[in-house]
């Protein structure tokens, strides 16, 4: 699979959004439409984004009961969107569920441990004793089993997750700053460059390109680093 750079549109509106893609003249960017987007606007939004011709990765992490998410997969599976998730700690039989409501027209990744999560506070606060890498490899093992074809996981953990699991199977690595860059609140991060060498087929970039004072021209910077 081609690799491509995600960008994170993790904006509190439509209008916000489209005003930030209209600087895009020249390309099409592989946007991601997060929680506060998709809640705040319904599926219009990833219509409108759509009907501009951008591929989405629509992101809400769905964790529930397997009859409840193969509901709900059905439903986003009618949006036509390139790529979505679920939690792999939601169990194989919810990944299974998830898979067989969303069909195979889109790619169904499940997320290991969020980048914001260290491994004290797993083992802390949701008394998870496997360290961290450990507990990424055993869920991505799980998502394999359940038919997905990919995982998300931190740049860390990528290179990992291919030696696990094959390196055909896929990793979405958010967790991506420039090296002179502020982190915000992500924990596990890497540089573009860096994350090109672990195999890694997308990389998911918000800030870094939403908020820089040229967005465009941040874009085509991590796309030159990671894409080469």
């Amino acid at each position: 699979m081609n690799r491509d750079v995600i960008i994170a549109c993790d904006f509190k509106d439509k209008a916000d959004t489209l005003a930030f893609l209209d600087q895009f003249r020249e390309e099409k960017p592989f946007v991601k439409i997060g929680m506060e987007l998709f809640y705040g606007e319904g599926p219009d939004i990833v219509r409108a984004i759509k009907d501009r011709g951008h591929k989405i990765f629509l992101d809400l992490k769905l964790h529930d009961i397997p009859n409840t998410v193969h509901k709900a997969m059905k439903n986003l599976a009618r949006l036509g969107v390139d790529m979505t998730n679920v939690h792999a700690a939601g169990t194989i039989d919810m990944m299974r569920a998830a898979q067989e409501g969303l069909g195979e027209d889109a790619l169904l990744i499940a997320v290991t441990q969020l980048t914001s999560t260290t491994e004290e506070r797993m083992q802390r606060e949701l008394l998870i004793s496997a360290p961290i890498a450990g507990t990424v490899a055993h869920y991505a093992r799980n998502a394999k089993e359940a038919g997905l074809r990919g995982v998300v996981c931190s740049p860390l953990e990528a290179a990992l997750v291919k030696d696990t699991c094959g390196r055909d199977f896929i990793t979405v690595t958010p967790g991506i700053r420039f090296a002179d860059g502020d982190v915000g609140d992500q924990k596990r991060i890497m540089t573009p460059a860096l994350a090109r060498e672990t195999g890694t087929e997308f990389i998911v970039v918000g800030r870094p390109i939403t908020q820089a004072i040229d967005p465009v021209a941040a874009y085509r910077r991590v796309c030159k680093d990671f894409l080469g």
